[in-house]
C-alpha cells in the first residue's frame, strides 16, 4: 500500500516510523535547500553597480532610437516602488507615535537672567532683554535717520551714542554723535 510506514534514523540515531509521502516531501525540501546552496556557490551575487534610469521620453537609448509612442516597453520602463505588504496596525502606530524618544525632553539648562528676572537658557541670551535692545535700537535708528536726513543720506561713519549727563571724549572724535534723552540703560555698556 502506499501509505505503509517506512523506518528512518534520525539525526539522534532513533528510527522514527514516516509515511511514504513524507518522505518524498523531506526529499524534496533537501534537493531544493542543496539547489539553493549550489547555485549561491556557483553564481555569487553580482558587485554592486550604479543604476541610473533615463526617462521615458528619451529618445536615444543605448545607441538606438526608441519610439516614444510605443507602449510595449511601458511596464519595463517604470521604476517599482517598495509598497507595504500589509497596513500597520492602530496599536502598532501609536507605540510608534508615543515613543519616549519622540516625547519632549525636560530641559534641565535653565537658569533666571541675572539682568531682568526672568527664565531662560543657560548660555542664551534673555528673550526679554534682547526686546528692550531691539526696542532701544530701533528708536536710535530712527535717531540716525532723522539727523543724517534719510536712510540713503547716511556717512559711513561709526556712530557713538550718548545719554544723559554723557559727555563725548576723546575716542568719540570723527564719530557720529547720538544723542538720547533719558538714562542709560544698565545693559546698554559704555563703550
Amino acid at each position: 500500500t502506499l501509505f505503509r510506514s517506512i523506518e528512518l534514523t534520525g539525526t539522534e540515531g532513533r528510527s522514527t516510523a514516516v509515511s511514504p509521502v513524507m518522505a518524498v516531501r523531506r526529499l524534496l525540501q533537501l534537493v531544493r535547500c542543496w539547489a539553493l546552496n549550489a547555485e549561491q556557490l556557483l553564481f555569487p551575487p553580482p558587485a554592486p553597480v550604479l543604476a541610473v534610469q533615463a526617462p521615458v521620453g528619451a529618445p536615444w537609448v543605448g545607441g538606438e532610437m526608441i519610439d516614444p509612442y510605443d507602449t510595449s516597453n511601458f511596464l519595463n520602463n517604470i521604476f517599482w516602488m517598495a509598497a507595504p505588504k500589509s497596513r500597520r496596525t492602530i496599536e502598532v502606530n501609536r507605540c510608534r507615535r508615543r515613543n519616549p524618544n519622540k516625547l519632549v525632553k525636560i530641559k534641565t539648562n535653565i537658569d533666571v537672567c541675572s539682568m531682568c528676572g526672568h527664565l531662560k537658557q543657560k548660555h542664551v541670551l534673555c528673550g526679554f532683554c534682547y526686546e528692550k535692545v531691539l526696542k532701544e535700537t530701533v528708536k536710535i535708528k530712527e535717531q540716525i535717520r532723522l539727523k543724517e536726513g534719510g536712510h540713503f543720506n547716511v556717512a559711513t561713519v561709526e556712530t557713538a551714542v550718548l545719554y544723559d549727563g554723557e559727555k563725548p571724549t576723546e575716542r568719540d572724535e570723527g564719530k557720529r554723535i547720538i544723542e538720547r534723552n533719558r538714562k542709560r540703560p544698565s545693559w546698554f555698556a559704555l563703550n
